[in-house]
């Protein structure tokens, strides 16, 4: 199944970072996010990628077009350098498709800029590529095909807590709690979809406001609920929790399909 991954936005919610690199490539460890999210579908067996650029795209195709495994794994290096034994797994081989959708477009004019590249998908999956998450895809993917419906999102808790104002016109407070994060769910950023989306879709639009709209009305539009772990990459701050994870080696991101017996890590909880 193809992968459409949006990789050309600003980053300006982590300027510091984008400003020299975009969002996608901002290492978490010592691998780009992006990298972390294409092992994820990888272990899915989703391994045919089409990656959405724009801001910076040079950097990302420098980075696949220069990519060797080895700098990424345990291994022995002999023939100074011209010889190298991989102490683990070979990665599995990518086809990745790289299409340069402009810097000022957003996510909807990203997807439709390679509607050509899925229409002849019975269904694809797509993702914001700035989120990690330890759903399991596998049941995801099946709760939407027996569903018949069009689009799918990932819909998670929020990983923070907010202290919700009721204000008057006049600037009074009447009350200040704590939100309630079992009553709230929202988009988590991954996305199954069928090339029927292209339908309700119109050139220029934001991708979850009008053509989810019209999904809606359509009941062509469906949820998966996920309580486990999720976390994004908006600020400094959630880098540097990813960051702490990878130091302590609690990455529940790296799930997937697993040779019968092989130990799993357990989850981490995203609050």
């Amino acid at each position: 199944m193809k992968v459409v991954l949006f990789c050309g936005g600003l980053g300006t919610r982590i300027r510091e970072y984008s400003e020299n690199v975009p969002k996608p490539m901002i290492p978490v460890g010592n691998q780009p996010i992006l990298w972390h999210i294409m092992q994820y579908y990888s272990r899915f067996g989703h391994t045919d990628f089409v990656l959405c650029l724009g801001y910076k795209a040079n950097v990302i195709k420098k980075f696949f077009l220069e990519y060797r495994p080895q700098a990424y794994a345990d291994c022995i290096v002999s023939g100074f350098g011209s010889n190298v034994e991989l102490l683990s797994e070979p990665e599995k081989d990518w086809r990745i498709t790289m299409i340069d959708t402009g810097i000022w477009r957003n996510i909807g004019e990203r997807l439709w800029a390679v509607r050509d590249h899925v229409r002849g998908e019975e269904m694809f999956l797509a993702n914001y590529s700035d989120g990690l998450t330890d759903v399991d895809l596998d049941d995801m993917v099946e709760r939407f095909r027996r569903s018949g419906k069009i689009a799918c999102f990932l819909a998670i808790r929020p990983p923070l807590t907010y202290h919700l104002a009721d204000i008057d016109a006049d600037g009074r407070v009447r009350e200040f709690r704590s939100s309630d994060r079992s009553e709230m769910w929202i988009n988590g950023g991954y996305f199954l979809m069928r090339p029927e989306i292209f339908d309700y879709m119109r050139e220029g639009e934001e991708l979850v406001l009008d053509p989810f709209r019209r999904l809606i009305e359509a009941d062509q539009l469906m949820a998966y609920r996920h309580e486990g772990f999720w976390r994004s990459m908006d600020t400094l701050k959630d880098r540097q929790i990813l960051e702490d994870m990878v130091e302590q080696g609690e990455m529940p991101w790296r799930v997937g399909r697993r040779a019968p017996g092989r130990p799993t890590k357990p989850l981490v909880s995203a609050s």
